[in-house]
């Protein structure tokens, strides 16, 4: 049933309340969701979504994470969960809580084999996707992280349409042939009216070993040409390092000071660009 109190964008959405067709749990109380999406396969999406959730949580918020990559999930591994099953009642589905708080809801929390490949057409595909925003129990949440799987298919387009997006973090490289891809992307997010937060440029330089000079891989110039004419704000920027991909084995734990020092300006970066979107919603009412 849609309910306009329990949804995290009410006021701000731009759709009235009589035609609005999306749904919301009224148990669930989330203040933001954010959808974490890219154009092209292999550009980190999945891990830049874990990390957002680690940060917003060691900052001190309630978070969860929605797996919407369901023939691709690999959130449970990056948040250290992938040995864990949700249940589920007749009533709801209980998202699994990871050690530091982040409740979790994966198709690969559900199956008995994390390697059995899934096989759907995309109407039962999407229907998983409303399932885990409406059915699963997140309860009170400052944060609900949605990882998008690439592209501007049939998932995308569900989760932009059934659930109460406040907007969308686009994480990209700094190559010509993916920008392309995923200005794609943005312009589908741009035709249903929701707001691009920013971008996270992924595997944008690598450190001198040495004297720990960034080197750009890619042709930074492009890069920002890019951002400058889809108007798009640069949340952030990260290497290329293997240590970034290893979230679930202690990224946080083992080397705190080096992933907050990457991380926390893309999330203070995010939820600053949030505010003066919601702000300028306000101001144009």
């Amino acid at each position: 049933m849609s309910s306009c109190n329990s949804c995290p964008s009410k006021g701000s959405c731009g759709k009235d309340e009589s035609s609005c067709s999306i749904q919301n749990n009224p148990l669930n109380k989330i203040d933001k969701i954010i959808g974490v999406m890219s154009g092209k396969g292999g550009v980190g999406k999945s891990t830049v979504s874990a990390l957002i959730a680690k940060n917003l949580r060691k900052q001190g918020y309630k978070v969860g994470v929605l797996d919407a990559d369901i023939t691709g999930p690999s959130i449970p591994r990056l948040l250290g969960v992938s040995n864990q099953r949700a249940r589920g009642t007749k009533e709801f589905i209980y998202p699994v809580i990871s050690e530091d708080g982040i409740k979790i809801m994966s198709l690969n929390l559900l199956i008995k084999n994390e390697d059995e490949p899934v096989i759907w057409r995309g109407a039962m595909i999407s229907n998983t996707v409303k399932q885990f925003y409406n059915d699963v129990l997140w309860e009170e949440l400052d944060y609900l992280i949605i990882d998008m799987p690439p592209g501007t298919g049939d998932v995308a387009l569900t989760v932009m349409q059934s659930i109460p997006i406040n907007g969308i973090v686009m994480v990209t490289v700094p190559q010509d042939m993916v920008s392309m891809i995923v200005s794609k992307a943005i312009h589908m997010v741009n035709k249903l009216n929701i707001n691009v937060i920013g971008v996270v440029e992924n595997m944008s330089y690598i450190k001198c070993p040495d004297c720990q000079t960034k080197i750009q891989i890619f042709n930074g110039d492009n890069s920002r040409k890019f951002l400058d004419d889809m108007n798009l704000n640069l949340l952030g920027e990260l290497p290329m390092n293997s240590g970034i991909g290893n979230v679930s084995i202690g990224m946080y734990n083992d080397n705190d000071e080096e992933a907050e020092q990457l991380f926390n300006p893309i999330v203070i970066n995010m939820i600053n660009s949030l505010k003066n979107i919601e702000q300028s919603k306000v101001l144009q009412k």
